[in-house]
Formats: structure tokens, C-alpha cells, sequence
């Protein structure tokens, strides 16, 4: 594909409407997430008698389904011979049929497209990606796009860019975004997206190997969702997924190397695997890769045990079911067995450069459901890690905080109190009457050690003790985001 059919293309796109939300409509809910567990039928039923352009780049593109050329030709005028002769799509006599994807995309309000190869397995169909094959839209991608932040930036590196998704987010609020990847193919789809979003003038594409292409430079925002499976060196490598290097030593470079090409109060935000070793905590392994002059936010989201993991990965690639299935099973288990792997960690590690010393590192283990786009609470943990709490401090109760009470019926006092974030991270603690009193009693106007004393004088207690007692919990509510300073 050339950047130069990427204008005409897009004025066919927009003429078709062909824009998330309009796919959604034709399609209805039902057939839509049959099509995000890559079934087809029920969409082809939906757009079988459906002849507006719409529905024609739907089946071609989604679907994956053969148009007749001349539905082809209302839906893309004057392109299908172009695009063919460019590697997008395929002509036969009547027919005409996809050989790259292009899929409707909203980031932010904003409608885009992204071009990448085709979603293999759809149906259930048997399938084997090449080694050089660009993913598209994918689950990890969209975990990525959501965690990032948005503030606007002069300057953003997507390290390891694969079909370009993150730098097109990335193009909305940064002057000038750096694409990086080892995929040539990658690069060139990578290339084509952003022409094709019209922010080809704010992407520079670069080719090498993390951050080769970018030596010297620094950034006020890295995004990167790196080839971070963990696998056997067996011979063969998927770009999109294995870095070649062994275990987690890709994600632990990045964590080390970031710095270096973070300016200050720049972050980096990485979605990734680590192991979970047998003889050590993950969180302590993860803390010795974490550098003193970065605060550092690390949440563990989910852990794979090695069984699941080798499954999870075997069907991405095609393998599941397949001859050479229990062989390449059993090579894999055996691998990660020799390696001392009890799990496979998931999620996301941020790191903010702050300058020498005053570093916060803070590791967190939340399988729980969460606020999207999560962005937003990571940016309120790196304010509110470094806030502290004296008496004189006036604090406000977060609007979202609610307090829930469990107790026998008709007892004076509540068993327990929980307090309950219904935004960010949804965090839920539970805290004794005193600090019910005070979260409820901040509300900015008195300071704290105020409402201690008043604390102390309802429940008849020492109040100089009370606040030794109490300051620093509070503090910790600040941390955790159930006050605000």
C-alpha cells in the first residue's frame, strides 16, 4: 500500500459512512458481539440484502466475505483496480475479495481506520499467521490505548508501533509522535494509517529495535505494548508477540532503559507479561527492576498459570488442534517447568520521571473491574502519592466515595464500614467510626487535626493520641484517592 491512495480511499470511506458507530447500527448488538468473538453468520444475515455501500465494506473488509465487483466498485469508485494492484484486495472476474483489513475505529470521538492484515481464525476457520504478521485492532491494543494518558505532550514515542493504533492516539494530543517496530511490513501499514487519518505529518515512522531508532532523544510520553510473550527459543518468532530475548528480559529492558529517553515529568506506560517466579514474590522480583529516579505505579491484573498460558498463546498462532500440537504443549510446558515459572503476571507498568531522589514505587495486585479509560486514576495516583497529611491540612472527600454499613438489624452500631470508590480503580476500605467521622466531616473547610479534636471530644477520647493515631491512615486515604488535598 502507498500513501498515496490513502486520501482517496478515505473520501470513499466517509462518502460509505463507514465509521464505527454506523457498523454497529447495521450489524445490531447481537451480531456485532458475535463478530467480536470473530463469528460471522449472524452479520452476513444481517447485510445479506443490505446493497449500500456500508454493508458492502462490512462483509469485504469485517466479514471477510467476496463482494461482486460491481458492489465493489459503488462502494470504493475508481479505487478497486488501484487498491488491488496496491496488495489490499484481490479481483477475480466478479468477485472481489480482501487481502488487508480495514476497520472502523473511534479514539476519543474521533473516527479513524486502521488497515492491518486480516483476523485470522474467524469461524473457527484453522489458520497460521506469518512471522511478519501485523496484528490489528486487539484486546492488548485497546488495554494499551486506555491506559495511556491524554494530557497533551510535545513529544511521543510508540515503541514498537506494530499497525500504527497507538501513535494515531497519540497524533491527537502530542506535536510530534516517533513510531518505532523491526517489522518492515509493519512499518509500511504503519506508514499508510497515518496518511490515511490525516496525521501523516505529525507520525515519523522509524525502522529498528526498541530504542535503537531513538537514541538521544527523550520523550514526554513512551506507550508500548512490546512483544512481551514469554516463550522456548525454539527457531520460530512471531514479530507482533516475541521478542526473542529470553523470559521477561524485554519488559525489564524497557523498565530499565526508559529513563533515558524520558524528559522530565515524562512517563512511560507499558502493557505487559512477567513471570511470577516459584521461590519469589512478584512484586519484589519487579521492584529491583524499577529505577530510583522514576516513581513507578505497578498493577498486576491478572495471573495465567503455565498450563493456560502455553494454551492461551498456542491458539493465537494458530497451533491448537493441529499435529504438532502436543509436542509443541509439552516443549513449552517443560520450558517454563526448567525455568522455575509458578504464572504469568498481566498488566500495567508506569513509570513518571521525577529527578533524583523523593521516588515512589508502589506495587498493587487488582484483578478487580476497574473505571475505562483508566488513565485518568493513574494520573491521580502520581499527584496523590506525594501529598501529605498534617493536622493543619484541608482535605475534601472524592465525590465518588460512598459508605456502606453491614450490621445486625436494629444494633446501635454498624459491624463494619466500608468506604467504596465508584470511579478509577473502585477501590473499597473499610475503616473503624473514627475514620467514618472524618471522611465524612472533610469537606475542605475544617482542617484536620479540627476534626480529630471534634472526633475525640463526641467519643470521649484523648484527642492528642487520637491524632497520632489517625494522621497517618488519613494520609493513606489521600494516597488511595478517597480524599483529595
Amino acid at each position: 500500500m502507498t500513501p498515496d491512495l490513502a486520501a482517496p480511499l478515505r473520501d470513499a470511506l466517509l462518502a460509505a459512512d463507514f465509521t464505527y458507530a454506523a457498523v454497529s447500527e447495521l450489524l445490531g448488538e447481537v451480531a456485532h458481539t458475535a463478530l467480536s468473538r470473530n463469528e460471522t453468520t449472524p452479520a452476513l444475515r444481517r447485510t445479506a440484502d443490505a446493497g449500500s455501500p456500508l454493508a458492502t465494506l462490512t462483509r469485504l473488509f469485517l466479514l471477510q466475505h467476496a463482494v461482486s465487483a460491481e458492489a465493489a466498485e459503488r462502494a470504493l469508485p475508481g479505487l478497486v483496480d488501484r487498491l488491488a494492484a496496491g496488495g489490499m484486495l484481490v479481483r477475480s472476474v466478479g468477485e472481489v475479495a480482501a487481502r488487508l483489513d480495514c476497520r472502523p475505529y473511534t479514539a476519543d470521538d474521533v473516527d479513524l481506520w486502521v488497515v492491518s492484515d486480516l483476523t485470522p481464525g474467524l469461524d473457527g476457520a484453522p489458520h497460521r499467521v506469518s512471522a511478519d504478521h501485523v496484528l490489528g485492532i486487539s484486546a492488548a491494543s485497546t488495554s494499551l490505548a486506555q491506559l495511556t494518558l491524554r494530557d497533551e505532550v510535545g513529544s511521543a514515542l510508540d515503541l514498537g508501533t506494530g499497525c500504527g493504533v497507538q501513535a494515531l492516539h497519540l497524533a491527537e494530543h502530542s506535536d510530534r509522535v516517533v513510531a518505532t517496530d523491526v517489522n518492515r511490513r509493519a512499518l509500511d501499514v504503519a506508514r499508510f494509517n497515518a496518511a490515511l487519518n490525516g496525521v501523516a505529518d505529525r507520525v515519523e515512522v522509524r525502522d529498528g529495535s526498541f530504542f535503537a531508532p531513538v537514541a538521544g532523544e527523550r520523550f514526554d510520553l513512551i506507550a508500548t505494548n512490546p512483544p512481551f510473550v514469554i516463550s522456548p527459543a525454539t527457531g520460530e518468532r512471531l514479530v507482533y508477540r516475541d521478542s526473542g530475548l529470553p523470559g521477561d528480559r524485554v519488559v525489564e529492558d524497557i523498565v530499565r532503559t526508559a529513563p533515558d529517553h524520558l524528559a522530565e515529568g515524562g512517563w512511560c506506560q507499558v502493557l505487559a507479561n512477567w513471570v511470577v517466579a516459584e521461590d519469589r514474590p512478584w512484586d519484589e522480583r519487579l521492584a529491583a527492576w524499577l529505577p530510583d529516579d522514576c516513581d513507578a505505579f505497578v498493577v498486576q491484573r491478572e495471573t495465567l498459570d503455565p498450563s493456560a498460558y502455553v494454551e492461551l498463546w498456542l491458539k493465537d498462532s494458530g497451533h491448537h488442534g493441529g499435529p504438532d500440537y502436543p509436542q509443541r504443549y509439552d516443549t513449552w510446558l517443560s520450558w517454563l517447568e526448567q525455568q522455575g515459572v509458578a504464572g504469568v503476571g498481566f498488566g500495567w507498568i508506569n513509570l513518571r520521571r521525577t529527578g533524583a531522589g523523593g521516588a515512589v514505587h508502589t506495587l498493587l495486585e487488582w484483578p478487580y473491574d476497574v473505571e475505562q479509560p483508566i488513565a485518568p486514576a493513574i494520573g491521580e495516583w502520581a499527584t496523590a502519592v506525594h501529598s501529605t497529611v498534617a493536622a493543619d491540612s484541608r482535605l475534601t472527600t472524592r465525590e465518588d466515595v460512598r459508605q456502606e454499613t453491614v450490621g445486625p438489624v436494629g444494633a446501635e452500631d454498624p459491624a463494619t464500614i466500608l468506604l467504596r470508590q465508584q470511579r478509577g480503580f473502585r477501590r473499597a476500605r473499610q475503616v473503624d467510626t473514627v475514620m467514618a467521622a472524618v471522611v465524612g466531616a472533610c469537606d475542605g473547610e475544617l482542617t484536620v487535626g479540627q476534626i480529630l479534636d471534634a472526633v475525640a471530644q463526641l467519643l470521649e477520647r484523648d484527642a492528642v493520641a487520637l491524632r497520632e493515631t489517625y494522621l497517618p491512615e488519613v494520609e493513606e486515604l489521600v494516597h488511595e484517592g478517597f480524599l483529595v488535598a
